[in-house]
């Protein structure tokens, strides 16, 4: 179709005065999505046919992308969710106007600037992921063991190499997967779409849900599991006992390596959730190109290696105990099964179950943003 017929069919542009404010809209909505349904090439079309359509798309709740280099290109561009100028031939108005600029004039970097947004979006995504898993689990564990047993689980020492896991790691490790030619095949994100949309809030809910039942046993049933007896008022030891150890000594070992079992099995499961972390949706192969990240790959290993390193040389500092084969065996397991859970959630639970659930990412308004800077200016003032 060509700009002047296309201009003709859906009415042209009309400009309305809605709250005191103009307002573009297409003169004949109906007939333009009908027309933009089927319309694939616009051809003879000048700049502000190109606008016209963008607006009509917009309206239509479309995701819009445009690409421009003269000076009348500026409103088409500033009107897309997303305008990209040319860097050597384009204007300085239609620099001004894009969102971002392709310095090569390359109409194949449109494809790379998409490709590229697509994957740092969604490694956003996966880490978020994976972080509020770890903190449900973790703020779960520490309140009700300390409400429960009068002893929070995990030490603060303990506390700051979770923490070291959840934030700097996990980061380096999720936020560095490459991006995929395959992420071109999909359409783009719904301008209403959540960032935590409701394939990740049910991947959270049913790992959390995992992490948090298998915690529970380890603290409530654990001596009796591992044959670690020890008494409801027993103290963690200040220092080694001497051998021959006394009752009460080998209670307060036995407590202590209950509670490393527990901080073993807790960041063996977070290793494990990292590797489900690293697919959104419903995909079941979580291992699909899993060697084409070395950096993940490595602090995995590093994880892991220190994570040992602290259970049997952290002693006292740490208040963790050696433990055994059979015990990290356990542990192990019990972090590998959060990979075997994962495949079974999204096999058995819809995620349209967890549609209500939603945060607020609507990005603020003029007026917001003007008031949380008086703010921040009279706080420091």
């Amino acid at each position: 179709m060509t700009g002047k017929q296309f201009r003709e069919a859906v009415g042209g542009l009309v400009t309305e005065t809605i709250d005191e404010k103009e307002v573009d809209r297409v003169g004949n909505e109906e007939m333009f999505k009908k027309i933009t349904d089927e319309l694939k090439v616009l051809a003879r079309s000048s700049p502000e046919d190109k606008y016209l359509l963008v607006t009509g798309l917009r309206a239509l709740g479309k995701v819009v992308a445009v690409t421009g280099d003269g000076t009348n290109d500026a409103p088409a561009l500033a009107k897309a969710d997303v305008g990209f100028s040319m860097g050597i031939s384009g204007t300085d108005v239609a620099k001004s106007a894009s969102d971002i600029v392709l310095i090569d004039d390359n109409f194949c970097s449109v494809l790379t600037a998409i490709k590229y947004g697509r994957n740092v979006y969604d490694n956003v995504r996966k880490f978020l992921q994976f972080q509020l898993t770890v903190n449900c689990v973790a703020l779960f564990i520490v309140f009700a063991g300390s409400v429960i047993f009068a002893d929070t689980p995990l030490t603060s020492v303990q506390m700051l190499w979770v923490n070291l896991i959840m934030d700097t790691f996990a980061a380096l490790a999720l936020a560095t997967e490459p991006p995929t030619t395959a992420l071109l095949d999909r359409k783009p994100q719904s301008r209403d779409e959540s960032i935590v949309d409701k394939n990740m809030w049910r991947n959270i809910a049913g790992q959390s849900i995992y992490q948090i039942a298998w915690l529970l046993v380890i603290l409530i049933g654990g001596k009796d599991i591992f044959n670690l007896p020890y008494d409801a008022d027993t103290a963690f030891p200040l220092s080694m006992p001497q051998k021959p150890y006394s009752t009460q000594a080998v209670y307060e070992l036995n407590k202590t390596t209950n509670y490393t079992i527990l901080f073993q099995a807790f960041v063996f499961m977070q290793i494990f959730n990292q590797i489900n972390c690293r697919k959104l949706g419903n995909t079941l192969n979580i291992f699909e190109n899993f060697f084409n990240n070395w950096i993940f790959i490595g602090i995995l290993i590093t994880t892991f290696v220190v994570q040992m390193l602290l259970v049997e040389f952290g002693g006292l500092a740490v208040r963790c105990q050696p433990l055994d084969w059979i015990q990290n065996l356990v542990c192990l397991a019990i972090g590998a099964g959060g990979l075997l859970w994962g495949l079974l959630i999204k096999l058995v639970i819809k995620p349209d179950q967890f549609a209500g659930l939603r945060i607020d990412d609507t990005p603020l308004t003029e007026e917001e943003r003007a008031v949380n800077v008086m703010t921040v200016r009279k706080g420091s003032t």
